[in-house]
């Protein structure tokens, strides 16, 4: 195995440079870097930028792709790097789609709009630039030098201290060099946009006939008329950020989800509607007599998964988060929330936790990690085994007669799925109804356990019980009609129907009946910055349509059956140690699509690397790979030697899942004895 086509082959097992120095010493190959090729380039005023333009800037390449929560992540911990150092650096984005609808050049446009991404992105459909550098993961962070030689290579999120800590040193470096040169980079800002909405994500009918819509590219909510285009009040400045207090000086970072408060529980908690702040891993509760905007759970901060510091207590040494423990709602760091509902049998609101693939409770004081083990995958059974992929919708479920049977409906986005939440006591059970796994999407209508849908972000139910799910990145509404006694695995049975394409990123649907028994879904057009009513058959059937089964395409990796060895190289950055405080400070954890497709090695633990054993009777399949590493500052010493009372280091926590796909291979076809997937290296 080996980084290929940089003009040689590097043994991965070596990388090509030592974290701790950040050298590329003599005693290691100098690999130069790939040339950029794409279908084009956004951000550079129409121009084509080649590795040759930036000679004598530092290069982080970005590697990433819209649907990925972890790569949104990276683009926001890169912010700040990206604005102190804008004459010296430049941050490329290489945008390697996972699904099919990211390829599109349209939505990768409106994408990197949607994320206010500030640097040049190139559009890498086919994967060329993805295959040059060997990625494997989304994301993937490259350093190359201002000679144009790559220096680092990590994956996941979590990297932002070590690449500052490159930057600075290379800076140093070249300045002394002669080799770095200052001044603008080729990013150019594309012309603003404006209009009522834009980037919608999702919407809530008020009691009065209004309408309330997270208004996420404006950071801000905005209230409609009924006629969902009327704009009666905006609440939030429309700058990005976290602040309390009345509609004018509240900010936003790109809310989500809203739920209404219970009507009885209005006066007690404060506040009228529950609002999932993404970007500020916060739930903003917000009044609507006057707009006041007040948060209530999560630090401003993301949650460190296996990290020790996610409970933060003013007065208090932070701590870690213990699975299950209920704390107060601004004492725990959240991640990514997303979408919000109320469970009356819960007695909360049931977050749902895109960032770290949980769904949390929230009671109006606390916060409980309610289901997920932090894995990202398709897993049933109850909370605490559960898996999750960036769940981000959720809605009540009703029976046949209409009325709540007590579960919700989730849309589980980067499984593309459709899973029924059960309370369980004070616990959850998960049932998948439509869903086949992290790579396996497409639109296909029929039998559930055969329907496909292609990243579904909104979720809602119909009169009769059954299902509308915003089909996001196929443009589409679904309908799933339950039906009958559980399937094979307690999956969910029924059937699977299109009601509606042709939409832009439907990220949210609202079910309006009217007064003479019609139905109308009120749909969130996020890519188009709009509401869209779209009326239902009384029948509420939909049609059988079949536009085939996709999965990511991704190339390969050719291995031998039998003995595999993995390892995952990491190393921390300067002035950092691993964090062994409170028990080991890595982990890994592996396991397979099929399962049958390794004979040993699945399962957790601590070391990073580990001697799996493929079997020979599988011809293909994924090894889904998660792995974490935990860091800290190392505290300085006083001059008696000690380290100094009363500073706290900084923690830092890298990690990533990897889905690998491999087939199984003669011996001499196979990369080699060893799979290296580095998290920093």
């Amino acid at each position: 195995m080996g980084w290929r086509n940089f003009g040689l082959t590097v043994p991965v097992t070596q990388p090509t440079t030592s974290l701790s120095t950040f050298k590329t010493g003599a005693d290691l190959p100098r690999v130069r870097a790939s040339e950029l090729v794409g279908r084009g380039w956004l951000n550079t005023g129409g121009k084509a930028v080649t590795l040759a333009d930036l000679r004598g800037k530092i290069v982080v390449l970005d590697f990433w792709t819209f649907c990925c929560i972890n790569c949104l992540h990276v683009l926001d911990e890169l912010r700040e790097l990206e604005e102190a150092h804008r004459d010296v650096l430049v941050i490329v984005g290489v945008h390697s789609p996972k699904f099919e609808h990211e390829a599109d050049p349209d939505a990768l446009r409106a994408a990197v709009e949607r994320y206010d991404v500030r640097h040049p992105v190139l559009d890498d459909p086919d994967l060329v630039t993805w295959g040059a550098y060997t990625a494997r993961a989304w994301p993937t962070l490259v350093v190359v030098d201002p000679e144009g030689y790559v220096v680092a290579q990590m994956a996941g999120e979590g990297h932002a201290s070590a690449v500052a800590a490159l930057v600075e040193q290379l800076v140093v470096e070249h300045e002394a060099k002669g080799t770095l040169h200052r001044g603008d980079g080729p990013y150019v800002a594309p012309e603003p946009t404006s209009g009522t909405l834009r980037f919608p994500a999702k919407a809530v009918a008020l009691p009065g006939g209004n309408l309330l819509v997270a208004d996420a590219g404006h950071h801000s909510l905005a209230e409609l008329a009924a006629d969902g285009e009327t704009l009666v009040r905006r609440i939030g400045s429309g700058e990005r950020g976290l602040a309390d207090g009345g509609p004018e000086e509240a900010r936003f970072s790109e809310p989500n989800g809203l739920a209404l408060v219970p009507a009885e529980l209005r006066e007690q908690l404060g506040y009228d509607v529950l609002v999932a702040d993404t970007v500020n891993h916060a739930l903003r509760g917000v009044r609507l007599t006057d707009g006041a905007v007040t948060t209530v759970a999560g630090t401003g901060e993301q949650f460190m998964v296996g990290g020790q510091e996610n409970v933060v207590v003013p007065g208090e040494q932070p701590r870690a988060y213990a699975a299950g423990e209920r704390v107060a709602g601004r004492a725990v760091r959240l991640s990514s929330p997303w979408d919000v509902a109320w469970s009356p049998e819960l007695g909360a609101f049931v977050v749902a936790m895109a960032g770290n693939h949980t769904l949390w409770a929230f009671d109006g004081e606390g916060v409980r990690l309610l289901a997920g083990t932090m894995n990202e995958g398709l897993e049933d059974g109850a909370g605490a085994e559960a898996w999750f992929a960036q769940p981000s919708g959720l809605a009540a479920a009703l029976g046949e007669d209409g009325q709540p049977d007590g579960a919700l409906w989730l849309a589980d986005s980067e499984t593309s799925a459709l899973r029924r939440v059960e309370p369980a006591g004070d616990g959850v059970v998960l049932r998948t109804a439509v869903g086949q796994g992290l790579f396996d999407f497409g639109h296909r209508d029929g039998d559930a356990a055969q329907a496909l849908l292609q990243h579904p972000l909104g979720v809602a139910t119909l009169p009769d019980g059954s299902v509308v799910v915003a089909d996001t990145y196929n443009g589409a509404l679904r309908r799933f009609a339950p039906a009958g006694e559980p399937g094979a695995g307690g999956r969910v049975t029924g059937e699977v129907t299109t009601l509606a394409t042709g939409l832009a990123e439907p990220s949210d649907v609202l079910v309006q009946v009217t007064d003479d028994g019609g139905v109308h879904l009120l749909v969130v057009e996020s890519a188009a910055h709009r509401l869209t009513r779209v009326a239902l058959p009384a029948s509420l059937a939909g049609e059988v349509l079949d536009g085939g089964a996709r999965r990511t395409q991704r190339p390969a990796t050719p291995v031998a059956s039998g003995a595999l060895r993995l390892e995952v190289p990491f190393v921390p950055a300067p002035g950092q140690k691993l964090d062994e405080r409170w028990g080991p400070a890595t982990s890994l954890q592996v396991s397979a699509t099929p399962p049958e497709l390794l004979l040993e090695g699945a399962g957790g633990g601590t070391d990073l690397a580990r001697e799996l054993v493929i079997n020979p009777e599988v011809a293909e399949g994924v090894l889904h790979v998660t792995a974490k590493a935990a860091s800290c500052d190392v505290v300085p010493l006083g001059p008696d030697g000690e380290p100094l009372p009363d500073v706290f280091p900084a923690c830092h926590l890298a990690q990533q899942d990897w889905g690998v796909p491999v087939t199984v291979v003669a011996a001499e076809d196979a990369d080699g004895p060893t799979l290296t997937l580095p998290l920093r290296g």
